[in-house]
């Protein structure tokens, strides 16, 4: 008898990220392009909300700001072919790498994989960040309330610990619906604001 091998089926979470361009239609096409990839299925995806951009010194409001999301997609991919595809696609989108953390069209990060625990000089998972980022903890515990990151708990305690809150988009929708009419334009900055994900509706949810 033939034995059939059945590819190893992990769920990743993947933060997507723009400040230049139009980064709303910029994140649906990544969120297509990821489906589009062989062995990714996306199975959810935020509504984009808006950030300030961090970067080396930390928050820097004279920044274009930021579009940020989550999105949750089973792969089959490893670990190098999965960065490969995502590298791939954010080049495609016009992303350079010439300043580390500076502007970019498109972002595109791996978040967790499952609750591994990866550590090569290409991948690490869970983010090394993550538990300190806003603009991926607040969209990822809308998709999924009970959502834990590996090494460090819940999503939801994360979240409230942060002083930093993203901003809701006035018209945002998953990034998986078709794209609002007219186009977003970002809520007013207010970077100390209150924005609780928990009582937020949760578009794209499985």
């Amino acid at each position: 008898m033939l034995s059939v091998s059945v590819p190893r089926v992990r769920r990743a979470v993947i933060a997507l990220g723009s400040n230049l361009g139009d980064r709303d239609t910029l994140l649906r096409d990544a969120v297509r392009a990821v489906d589009a990839t062989p062995g990714i299925t996306v199975v959810a995806a935020s509504a984009p909300v808006s950030s300030t951009a961090v970067t080396l010194d930390g928050l820097d409001p004279s920044k274009p700001t930021y579009l940020n999301a989550v999105l949750l997609a089973d792969v089959t991919l490893d670990d190098d072919a999965l960065l490969d595809a995502l590298q791939a696609i954010e080049a495609t989108h016009g992303r350079t790498r010439d300043v580390r953390w500076g502007d970019r069209t498109l972002d595109l990060d791996v978040v967790a994989l499952d609750d591994e625990r990866i550590d090569t000089e290409r991948l690490q998972v869970p983010h090394p960040r993550a538990a300190e980022r806003a603009f991926v903890l607040e969209p990822w515990l809308r998709l999924d309330p009970e959502a834990r990151l590996a090494g460090a708990g819940l999503v939801a305690d994360l979240a409230s610990r942060l002083t930093e809150r993203t901003r809701p988009v006035p018209g945002a929708t998953s990034l998986l619906d078709p794209e609002p009419d007219p186009p977003l334009t970002d809520a007013p900055s207010d970077h100390g604001s209150a924005h609780d994900p928990t009582t937020d509706p949760s578009p794209g949810a499985p």
